[in-house]
């Protein structure tokens, strides 16, 4: 079946060693994994993942509702604040929900009495190497930090979620910031029955070493005897996906360039926010080309890669790595047709899951 492009093709084959590592963790650890919706959604793939994770963690209340409805297993709801007019739903919905802050525990401790709750939990560090996602930058609003404004609430909630990581592939660092956690909120982590430690653990990359994280996760719970859970998202989907794409123009103006028929500022947000480049294999050979977007943004660039022979109009390109902050952030700018999404089943045949037609378009506006 020929599809058009551009469309995200979701590879069940790319995505099942993710999820094989995640089982043997939890295995190993006795922690659960929850897959965090912030960074993929793509629920026509759930069916599989969640014969290897435990349920869904969300930041939002549609996130939420994605997970009950989607995901079988635990749904857990976080939100930065939540609203009057949805709390009645989230606890409806939810097996817990997390504050971030005492005000808001504080402001629906009687709609939510009963249910089970937590509390986000700032321990003032991270991995994150941006400012612009680093939960522990100054003046954050991620989470309570002060162990005396903690302990007053602790009666009224039974766990914490610490959310520090991001794209963390050293152990070590993990070991460490973990370590100083326990030194800095010990003391009310042994009150709790259960410890969310978040996302960002690039646990399921080359080389990790997975069953030194696994005993220090085991060695956590036991001691402090709470049960952990991990938020998977980029970990979880890591190399399943591309972002498949045709070459629509050339030009050259001191550099080579290719026109796709796609758009970072659309359909990859996150590498123009970060100022990040794209990933295409095998990026070798003696042709230099820069790939372009087809928006009206002049900075619209996925990247500079090599190629053995000269891009033509009519080629086709695979942007890898392609799941994480992409299905859930595209967007209409510019009017440019959404990539379709595309399942690869573990049999090898692909199938059209969802396309974005010009309907879509006009119901997303007014």
């Amino acid at each position: 079946m020929t599809m058009q492009t551009p469309y995200y093709l979701v590879d069940k084959s790319r995505l099942l060693p993710n999820l094989e590592k995640i089982a043997q963790l939890r295995q190993q650890s006795g922690a659960k994994a929850l897959l965090a919706l912030k960074c993929f959604a793509t629920w026509s793939v759930f069916d599989l993942m969640s014969e290897y994770m435990d349920g869904t963690t969300s930041s939002s209340l549609f996130e939420m509702k994605l997970g009950r409805e989607k995901f079988p297993g635990e749904t857990h709801a976080y939100s930065v604040a939540w609203a009057d007019h949805e709390i009645d739903e989230v606890l409806r919905n939810s097996d817990k929900v997390i504050f971030n802050s005492v005000g808001q525990l504080s402001r629906f401790a009687d709609r939510s009495h009963g249910h089970t709750r937590g509390l986000r939990i700032n321990p003032g560090v991270s991995t994150s190497g941006f400012d612009l996602a680093d939960p522990a930058r100054p003046f954050s609003r991620l989470g309570e930090h002060d162990p005396a404004v903690i302990a007053p609430v602790l009666d009224q909630i039974s766990g914490f979620m610490f959310h520090n990581n991001c794209e963390n592939a050293d152990f070590d660092r993990f070991d460490s910031m973990l370590g100083g956690i326990e030194q800095r909120f010990g003391h009310l982590i042994r009150q709790m029955e259960w410890i969310s430690l978040g996302g960002g653990i690039h646990f399921t990359g080359a080389d990790y070493p997975l069953d030194r994280l696994a005993e220090r996760l085991k060695r956590f719970a036991g001691e402090n005897e709470v049960q952990v859970y991990l938020e998977p998202g980029e970990a979880a989907v890591t190399n399943s996906t591309t972002l498949e794409l045709t070459v629509l123009d050339t030009l050259f103006n001191g550099k080579n360039l290719a026109i796709v028929d796609s758009s970072t500022e659309a359909h990859m947000l996150d590498l123009l926010i970060y100022r990040e480049s794209a990933k295409v294999l095998p990026n070798a050979g003696p042709e230099q080309w820069m790939v372009c977007g087809k928006s009206c943004l002049a900075g619209d660039i996925f990247g500079e890669f090599r190629f053995s022979t000269p891009l033509s109009p009519g080629d086709r390109l695979s942007i890898q790595d392609a799941a994480g902050y992409t299905m859930v952030k595209k967007n209409w700018f510019n009017g440019l047709k959404m990539p379709a999404i595309v399942i690869r089943e573990l049999d090898g045949t692909e199938r059209l899951v969802r396309d974005f037609t010009y309907d879509d378009f006009t119901a997303a506006l007014s």
